[in-house]
């Protein structure tokens, strides 16, 4: 891939073969979405498989980090309308599901959005539903469901004002129009902006980063105090801080941190235990 020049052991499919592709390099789980052809089209073959990887990832002890991207020139342009033609008001299938499709805000391990290309409807909401989202200036983005019939699915109408406001999830919601990456950055969807050509070695060197200098333990109780965070108080989320660094200085990742930050080098922190993953 272009996108990966000059990263060492650098992430990129192998094999043109399923609908995701998965690759490891070194703590860093790489996932492709994988049918170009469609720009990478959400249907039941593409969800179920990244599901599954995603639970593996989630199990593994050498997953520390993810990246999800996009084969070819998208990261996913909605729902394959092959799957939606089969849809009716009285076929319910399309929405009996063994794992619900927000599944991936349940994985306590940091996802990385590296949206490489167009991202629409059901696209662009499992990107929201990632940890870090970066993209290229130019980028197309659009929520789309109120230009097909839709409503604001998959908790969209919760992610949206959560990370842009109000007014602004109104707006992108109700109009459906398209949107660039440099706007998802100043309303805040995007985390970062990078080059076209370097949207997912920009997304991989994060992760790495993630991967090899931060706690696994730490990113998975933090992610859960930001869930539990969106219903409490003020005053609550503050003694729930406490409860969780009480808990924290029990482990030993709080010396390895301090000791490997006082030696000046990498730390060695403990893989996640199953106990600290996302409740």
């Amino acid at each position: 891939m272009s996108a990966n020049a000059g990263v060492e052991n650098r992430p990129g499919p192998t094999a043109a073969e399923g609908p995701v592709l998965a690759e490891m390099h070194g703590a860093v789980l790489v996932l492709t979405l994988n049918n170009p052809d469609k720009l990478n089209a959400w249907g039941r073959e593409i969800e179920s498989r990244y599901f599954d990887l995603l639970e593996h990832a989630q199990e593994s002890p050498e997953v520390r980090a993810i990246v999800i991207t996009g084969a070819g020139r998208g990261f996913c342009v909605g729902a394959d309308f092959d799957d939606l033609k089969s849809v009716s008001e009285s076929d319910t299938t399309a929405l009996q599901r063994s794992r619900p499709i927000s599944y991936p805000m349940s994985i306590s391990k940091p996802l990385v959005a590296a949206i490489n290309g167009p991202a629409a409807g059901v696209g662009l909401v499992q990107a929201l539903y990632c940890d870090v989202r970066i993209t290229a200036p130019n980028v197309k983005l659009t929520t789309a469901f109120a230009r097909r019939g839709l409503i604001a699915e998959y908790g969209s109408a919760w992610l949206l004002p959560a990370l842009a406001g109000r007014a602004a999830a109104l707006d992108l919601l109700v109009s459906g129009r398209v949107f660039l990456g440099d706007e998802a950055y100043a309303l805040g969807l995007v985390t970062r902006l990078a080059k076209p050509e370097a949207v997912l070695e920009t997304a991989f060197r994060y992760a790495t980063d993630l991967a090899e200098n931060c706690s696994p333990t730490s990113m998975s109780v933090i992610k859960r105090q930001l869930q539990r965070a969106t219903s409490q108080t003020f005053e609550a989320a503050f003694a729930d801080a406490d409860t969780e660094m009480l808990e924290s200085f029990s482990r030993p990742d709080v010396k390895e941190g301090v000791a490997s930050y006082l030696e000046r080098r990498q730390p060695a922190f403990a893989p996640l235990a199953p106990l600290d993953s996302v409740r």
